[in-house]
């Protein structure tokens, strides 16, 4: 009587091997992220990043051609909308179910027209495209080591509004800070439920040509405007 054939002997060999992969797998993956941890605890006691995040963050930023400041919690909406003024922007989409949207919305002069979200792309595309100066958003949080933004888009907030408006503004708070992607991923607990749809800014949108020429808001927005919100106790860290 014959054995197996060389089909037979192959697909026994997967079949074996689909088995333990998983066992292995997670062995490996456990091992790959202790590395990594162990990596970014040496490196983070040394970092800029960690020791003055705030500081940090508005560098990196300013690297980008951001327009970045900070201010206190209870000043912020005035010197924005004050900002905004000077710019001649005449069209801010912001969603006023947010506290600090309705905290600029309250600060905004009579010739600025505040707008929302709630109506279909459908109705009302070619207005956004063209008749929107610019965007608010909150940031859920932000990397200073890159200077990046974290953004949580949802029904209010879409990512149309830091995607669509030549003028992107963001707002974030010091306290939401982290050093670096790594200590973000771990202090949000991102494993635990990873989020579906962030999105990541650390800039105006740009780009080059194959001369190599630097150009700003092809793609995106040209400006990008981020105030730092001065939440923590004792001050900036």
């Amino acid at each position: 009587m014959s054995g197996p054939g060389p089909r037979e002997r192959m697909l026994g060999r997967l079949r074996a091997a689909s088995l333990s992969a998983p066992v292995d797998a997670r062995g490996a993956l456990a091992l790959l992220d202790h590395r990594i941890d162990v990596h970014f605890a040496r490196r983070r006691p040394h970092s800029a990043a960690a020791a003055d995040p705030v500081a940090v963050m508005q560098a990196a930023l300013t690297a980008s051609h951001a327009t970045v400041w900070r201010a206190g919690s209870e000043e912020w909406p005035a010197q924005l909308a004050q900002k905004l003024s000077e710019a001649n922007i005449r069209h801010l989409l912001l969603d006023s179910a947010r506290t600090e949207a309705a905290a600029l919305k309250a600060a905004l002069p009579a010739q600025l027209k505040a707008m929302e979200f709630g109506r279909p792309l459908e109705e009302w595309k070619s207005e956004l495209f063209t008749g929107v100066d610019a965007g608010f958003t909150v940031a859920r949080s932000g990397i200073a080591a890159t200077g990046t933004l974290i953004l949580a888009p949802d029904a209010g907030t879409p990512r149309t509004v830091s995607l669509v408006p030549p003028l992107h503004i963001a707002l974030v708070y010091a306290s939401t800070l982290h050093a670096d992607l790594h200590a973000a991923v771990h202090a949000e607990r991102w494993a635990e439920g990873m989020p579906s749809n962030l999105v990541l800014v650390s800039g105006p949108s740009k780009t080059s040509d194959i001369q190599q020429t630097l150009a700003y808001g092809a793609h995106g927005p040209r400006w990008l405007w981020v105030i730092i919100v001065d939440d923590l106790v004792g001050g900036m860290r």
